[in-house]
Order: structure tokens, then sequence, then C-alpha cells
């Protein structure tokens, strides 16, 4: 197995604090949004054979084994990340498979650069994804019932929410919520910029609920975004429970420390709280229309002590062991890759001591064992 050396991603969103006081070192003052631990050739991770994305290229049967290249291919299928949230992400989401195929296609046809500000499809695949909070964490994930909805913006008294507040109650459920999102993006930019002013004031004024939004509006002032994430559920993670993130979902991260683990890819449709490309028309095509629960995830344990977060994806597993003082070893060998990652005290994973913040690379059906006193989450791949 190799120890891992990790990229950080400093995005302007990133916290300056969170991943400095995790790894226990100083902060630099510049924000650090995201360790990345894999082989994304964006950021691979350095290992003593090479970059890992290298390493795995030549000799992909051995490192990630047979079963996972038949099933996956000859690369790493997932991504892990820390993510420390000090400001809101953009309002996004991902495709399916089919979708993704399909757009990818299309926009190499059109012969759009990969690398341009307008391109929607960076590769051929989905990417679900899974965030595990490390400390509380806030967040925003799939649409309000309508009326709910049109509840909490008819509450602000902003005249020129009237419209949305009116489609909310007077439309079935699917009709309403793609009509709102719709004459949100589409308004004129002006005019918009104009209506969030008023909410994020009144926002700010009225509290609770709404507070969440008004700290959004000073992230990104004007941007109709702020109107958009009142449509969505707001939930707050506990440290140790989760949430799953499939196709089609809009959803934001607003603050807080987790882990996150993501099939490999980069596949973005924006809804707002950016100044990035935001293609509406496209967006409208891959957003599911459906008010539903956000649905928390808490661990389900096994009798080896392995708490495993269950989602419908093969791409990925993740699951943690929390280890107490004077526990016998574990066997952690398997017949897929494995990325194993401490977050809290010291865990002896083969011939690494692991603080919190490090991580190895394990290959196929390498003997493992982990031991210790700490947190040590464990990603892999179902094949």
């Amino acid at each position: 197995m190799d120890r891992l050396d990790n990229n950080v991603r400093p995005y302007a969103w990133g916290s300056t604090t969170a991943i400095p006081r995790l790894l226990g070192v100083e902060p630099t003052g510049e924000p650090q949004a995201e360790m990345w631990m894999g082989a994304h050739p964006g950021a691979p991770s350095r290992t003593p054979r090479g970059p890992l994305n290298e390493v795995i290229e030549k000799s992909p049967e051995h490192e990630l084994g047979g079963r996972t290249v038949a099933r996956f291919g000859p690369r790493l299928p997932f991504l892990l990340k820390i993510l420390a949230a000090g400001a809101p992400l953009s309002l996004q989401v991902h495709p399916d498979l089919e979708q993704a195929k399909e757009g990818y296609a299309d926009e190499e046809r059109r012969g759009i650069p990969v690398d341009a500000p307008h391109r929607n499809y960076k590769d051929a695949n989905h990417k679900p994804e899974l965030i595990c909070a490390l400390t509380e964490f806030d967040g925003l994930c799939g649409f309000r019932a309508p009326v709910e909805a049109a509840d909490l913006l008819a509450g602000l008294g902003v005249d020129s929410l009237k419209p949305y507040v009116d489609l909310l109650h007077a439309h079935p459920e699917e009709a309403a919520l793609r009509e709102v999102l719709t004459a949100v993006l589409s308004a004129d930019p002006e005019d918009m910029a104009h209506t969030v002013t008023e909410a994020a004031a009144a926002c700010a004024r009225l509290g609770g609920a709404y507070a969440p939004y008004a700290d959004i509006a000073h992230h990104y002032p004007g941007d109709p975004g702020v109107i958009a994430a009142m449509l969505l559920n707001p939930v707050r993670l506990q440290p140790g429970e989760a949430l799953f993130l499939g196709a089609g979902v809009p959803h934001a991260y607003l603050n807080g420390l987790g882990v996150e683990i993501m099939a490999n890819s980069d596949n973005v449709l924006r809804c707002g709280l950016t100044p990035k490309h935001v293609d509406v028309p496209e967006l409208l095509r891959i957003v599911r229309f459906e008010a539903n629960d956000p649905g928390v995830l808490r661990p389900e344990a096994s009798p080896d002590g392995e708490e495993v977060y269950e989602t419908p994806i093969d791409e990925f597993r993740l699951s943690r062991y929390v280890l107490p003082e004077g526990a016998a070893p574990h066997d952690l060998t398997r017949p897929t890759p494995q990325i194993l990652l401490c977050t809290a005290g010291s865990v002896r994973v083969g011939d690494h001591l692991l603080a919190p913040g490090q991580s190895v690379f394990v290959p196929a059906d390498e003997q493992t064992e982990a031991s210790g006193i700490g947190t040590l989450f464990r990603a892999t791949v179902i094949a």
C-alpha cells in the first residue's frame, strides 16, 4: 500500500481554518476548500511510486483487481475528498449516466473545447455523490413541497415574489416547481437583482428560518440562485450523518467539514450562486422536479464493526470504523481497491500510522489490518 500525498484545492468558498485544524497545521490565511484523494487526472494523489493515476495506468489489474477493471474499466471509479465549506457552494445538479453520455457526445460533435467556460459535460460519466459530516454541516437538498415554498416566499412580503407564490399554489407539484425555477432563472437580470436585494433585506430582518438565505445573499448579492435556494429543503447534518445526492437532485453545501465521495466525474449543471455559466435549457432537462425529504443517512453497523453508508451506487462504497481502546485489529482485505482515511485519533494501517487527514491507497487483494484508537473511513467499490 502507498501513503498518499494529497492536493488541497483553494476554491474561494473554502474555509481558511477547517482543513488546517484537522491536519494539525497552521492556517495559511488562504481558503482551503477540498483535499482530493484518488486518481482524478486534474489533481491525482502522489505516492512513492508516482502520481496515483499513472500507477494505476501501468498495472490496472494489479492495482484495481480484475473485477473492478471488468466492471468499470482501467481507472479508479471514485474520488474521495475532505470538503470544508466556509461559504455556500453553487446550487447545482448532476446528470444521470444516459444524460451524461448524450450531453458529452453532443458537445463533442459541436466541437466545444473541454475547457470552454460554457461547456457542461467534461466527460461521459454520471456524478452521484455522498457527503458525511465531520462537524455540524449545513446544506440544501431537493425540493420542498410547493405549498411550503410558497409560504416561505410569501412571508417575505416582497411584491415581486407574488407571481411565484401564485404559481406554486395554482399548479400540480412538478409543473409548479418547473415553472417557478424557469421563471426565476429566466427573469430580467436587473429586475431579479432588485427582487433578491429586497428578499435578502427581509430575510435578515426576519431571521429564524430565513437566516440561511440572508447569509447566502450576503455571499451572492443579486444572484437569482438566492430565490431558487428557497425552493429547496434546508438540512443540518450532525457528525456521522450523511446525504446521498442522486442524479437530477438540486443541492448546495453551505457550511461545515465533511468527507465526500463521488463517481469519478466532473459534470455539473449550475442553477445559481455562481459567476460561472448557467445553461438554463439544459439544466431544466436534467433537474428532477420532485418534492421529497432530503433523506439523512446514518451508517448501518455490521458484526465486525464496519459502519456502512448504504447507497444505490456501485462506483463507490463509503464506510467507517470507530476504533475504541483495546479493540482487536480489523481485517480490511478486499478484492477491490481502497482508500483509507483517518479523521480522528491515531490508526495503524499495515506499516503506516495515520493521523487525522492522512490516507493510504490499498491495491485489490492486499492483506490489510487496521488498529488503534480513532476513526477510519474506508472508500472502495462494489464489483
